[in-house]
């Protein structure tokens, strides 16, 4: 039978130790657990002496204690090649954290409090904002969410929720503001001259015009732009506009699998169809790293002393231009690939004006 011992906190207010012995077939378990109150103390312990008279459960407990770091090099593991580079790297930086080293079985509200407060110690950063932690926790919360019912790790998932709530409720956590930077015509003309003349100077380097353009008009992200493949491209015929399959798009549901036909506006078309000649027999359209055009990118606005300019912030842009071109949501989520219409309404102020791009030099 377990115990439930009273003890007194630095505050003054009482904590609840459950405290578990359990013995079969000459072997022993002994689990203890903190608790605020009685009622939940008394009802881990009786849940938890329930599940350790199954011999399996019993088994599990008697092997080596599982650490938060070992949950996470599971997931990692196991979804490494689905989850993106991003939210690895986040959690490769979480097992560097002293929390990584508690037992599953240890890790409470408190103790994912206090991460989210000493985050900076691996991140990095001198002093991480509401979003960037808000990023961290999310990403752990995928371990959490699966540990005890995929691998039998006794993570608690209520902790990760508790834990959110508190850091919400202090404003210590905090969804990402959405970007509204939209590059100038002026930004644009820049980088494109700029990339006009490493073209002639590096004749085989990425063709970082191209490539800018076509995101910009396809509205594509980087990521995407580089899996497109040829055999997936279908070109504008009569009243059919020319689409291409964007296979894995990003979606937080799928990251796998999530395969959407998009449209190509006209502009978009005649970049891919200028692309034919230098790719030859090759099965992408752009056969170029996601980090060399990245590094491209932000090197070209660096040395223009363009600030604030995301890759990404291109596919804003091409989403706001066809809005201002009087397109409605429906058919912008053509080619956006946007699956909720939902997430377009941040859209729904701008209004029908003339095309800024009409003469532009570049337009293709």
């Amino acid at each position: 039978m377990g115990t439930i011992v009273t003890r007194t906190r630095r505050d003054g207010k009482p904590s609840y130790l459950c405290q578990i012995a359990r013995k079969m077939d000459g072997k022993t378990v002994r689990e203890n657990r903190t608790f605020r109150d009685h009622k939940t103390a008394k009802a881990w312990l009786r849940q938890r002496e329930a599940e350790l008279d199954n011999p399996k459960a019993f088994k599990a407990a008697t092997q080596a204690v599982k650490t938060l770091g070992d949950a996470i090099g599971r997931y990692l593991e196991e979804h490494g090649g689905e989850i993106g580079k991003t939210k690895s790297a986040c959690l490769a930086a979480i097992q560097r954290h002293s929390i990584a080293g508690m037992a599953c079985g240890e890790v409470g509200s408190e103790d994912v409090v206090a991460f989210a407060r000493t985050i900076h110690t691996v991140t990095g950063l001198a002093n991480p904002g509401p979003a960037t932690i808000n990023n961290y926790l999310s990403h752990l919360a995928s371990v959490f969410a699966i540990a005890q019912k995929a691998w039998g790790y006794p993570l608690d998932q209520s902790a990760m929720s508790d834990a959110t709530f508190v850091l919400r409720k202090q404003n210590a956590i905090a969804k990402s503001n959405k970007r509204e930077r939209r590059p100038t015509l002026a930004e644009l003309n820049a980088i494109l001259d700029f990339f006009q003349d490493r073209s002639a100077r590096a004749p085989h380097s990425a063709p970082m015009i191209d490539i800018i353009l076509f995101a910009m008009f396809s509205t594509r992200r980087m990521e995407e732009i580089t899996r497109l493949r040829w055999p997936d491209y279908e070109a504008s015929s009569g009243d059919h506009p020319a689409r291409v399959l964007v296979r894995d798009m990003k979606n937080p549901g799928a990251k796998r699998g999530n395969d959407v036909w998009c449209e190509l506006p006209p502009e978009a078309e005649a970049v891919v169809k200028g692309m034919r000649p230098r790719t030859g027999n090759g099965e992408l359209i752009f056969p170029y790293t996601v980090d060399a055009i990245g590094a491209a990118f932000t090197r070209a606005c660096k040395l223009l002393d363009i600030n604030d300019l995301h890759f990404h912030d291109l596919r804003h842009e091409g989403v706001s231009r066809l809005f201002e071109a009087g397109w409605n949501i429906p058919h912008v989520a053509l080619v956006s690939g946007h699956r909720s219409w939902a997430s377009l309404q941040r859209y729904a102020q701008i209004r029908q004006r003339d095309d800024k791009f009409a003469g532009w030099k570049w337009r293709p």
